[in-house]
C-alpha cells in the first residue's frame, strides 16, 4: 500500500514509523527544510521515551504534493491551525483517501471543503505526545493507537478494511468511532482546562492545587453541556457521566488528573505538550470560544480557569 504521511511534527513521525513495521507498505514522509535533510541524511530517529529504547528507520521523504501524486492513503499529521493553509493543496491531488489526524474543532467544515464523499475522508486522534529536538524526536506514549471515524457517521468498512490493511501485523491499535466531530470537540473541552491550569502554574502542572485539579474536570463537565446547548450530541457515558460531581467516573478523573499532575509521565503529557503546543492551544481557544457565544452557556468555572493563565500572547513570547 502506498501512504503518505503529510507532516513531520512529532505525531506524524511516530505514525510513520509505526506504518513502516508493516513491510507491505511503501511510506513516504512529506517534511520540509533542515528537518526533511536530517531525516534523509540520518534517518528518522525517535527516542521512545517511555520504552527507554531509540529506533532509526530509513524513509522516503518529500516536500511537496502535486495534484497528480496518488496515494491508496494519506494521513495529514498537522497542528489544526496549519490546515488552512494546506487544505487547498488536498483537495487538489487526485487521492482519494484521506485520514486528518489531531486536535481539529472543525471536522464538519473540513470534510465538506474536500468536496469528496464522507466515506472516503476520516478523522483521527493518535494517543501518542512528545517532542521534536535537533536531530531526533522524543515520543512518549505507553502504546500507539488512533480513535478514528467519519465526521458525523461511522467509516465504510471499505474505509475501516484500507486501515485495518496499512497496520497489518503491527502493534497499533484502531479504535473506530462513529462521530468524530463530537469525539474531539469533547477531547478539546478537557484539555483545555488542563493547559489553562498549567499555564496558570507557569508550565508545572505539579504545582496545581488540589482545587485548581477539581476546577479542570468541573469546566469539563460545563463545556459539556455547552456542547449540548450547541446540537453536539455528547456521549455522557464517555464524557458528562465521567466529570459529573460525585460520579464514580469522576473518581475515575480524579485519579488520572492527580498522576498527570504528578508523575514524569503524566507531566511530559500534559505540562511538557502544553508549553510546546502553545499557538495550537490558542487555535483550539478561539475555536471553542466562537462556539461558546452561540449558545450562551454559563461556564463560570470554565471562565475562572481562563482567567487565571496568562495572556496568549506573553505565553507565545515565552515559548518561542
Amino acid at each position: 500500500m502506498r501512504i503518505l504521511v503529510y507532516g513531520a511534527g512529532v505525531l506524524g513521525c511516530e505514525l510513520t514509523h509505526e506504518l513502516l513495521q508493516n513491510k507491505k507498505n511503501v511510506v513516504t514522509l512529506l517534511a520540509r527544510g533542515e528537518w526533511k535533510e536530517r531525516i534523509d541524511q540520518k534517518g528518522l530517529v525517535i527516542r521512545h521515551w517511555a520504552q527507554r529504547k531509540t529506533t532509526v528507520d530509513r524513509v522516503q521523504t518529500v516536500d511537496t504534493l502535486g495534484p497528480d501524486d496518488y496515494y491508496d492513503l494519506i494521513f495529514v499529521v498537522m497542528q489544526a491551525g496549519q490546515l488552512p493553509d494546506v487544505l487547498p493543496i488536498l483537495k487538489a491531488n487526485r487521492s482519494q483517501y484521506f485520514v486528518f489526524v489531531g486536535n481539529d474543532p472543525h471536522a464538519k467544515e473540513v470534510l465538506e471543503y474536500m468536496q469528496r464523499p464522507a466515506d472516503k475522508i476520516a478523522f483521527g486522534f493518535q494517543n501518542s505526545v512528545g517532542r521534536r529536538e535537533r536531530d531526533q524526536v522524543i515520543s512518549v506514549h505507553t502504546g500507539v493507537g488512533m480513535t478514528v471515524g467519519g465526521a458525523t457517521a461511522p467509516l465504510s468498512g471499505t474505509f475501516r478494511i484500507r486501515l485495518k490493511t496499512a497496520f497489518d501485523g503491527v502493534k497499533y491499535k484502531l479504535t473506530f468511532y462513529g462521530d468524530m466531530d463530537e469525539w474531539l470537540k469533547c477531547h478539546i473541552g478537557f484539555i483545555l482546562p488542563v493547559c489553562y491550569v498549567c499555564y496558570a502554574c507557569n508550565g508545572d502542572l505539579h504545582r496545581a492545587t488540589k482545587q485548581q485539579r477539581g476546577a479542570i474536570l468541573d469546566a469539563a463537565y460545563e463545556a459539556c453541556l455547552m456542547l449540548k446547548d450547541a446540537g453536539i450530541p455528547v456521549n455522557d457515558k464517555e464524557n458528562t457521566d465521567m466529570f459529573k460531581p460525585g460520579s464514580s467516573g469522576r473518581r475515575q478523573m480524579e485519579a488520572m488528573i492527580y498522576v498527570m499532575a504528578k508523575t514524569p509521565l503524566g507531566r511530559l503529557c500534559a505540562s511538557d505538550h502544553a508549553m510546546h503546543a502553545v499557538d495550537e492551544m490558542k487555535y483550539l481557544d478561539e475555536a471553542f470560544e466562537a462556539l461558546r457565544k452561540q449558545t450562551g452557556t454559563a461556564m463560570p468555572m470554565w471562565e475562572k480557569l481562563r482567567s487565571e493563565m496568562p495572556s496568549w500572547e506573553s505565553l507565545q513570547k515565552s515559548t518561542k
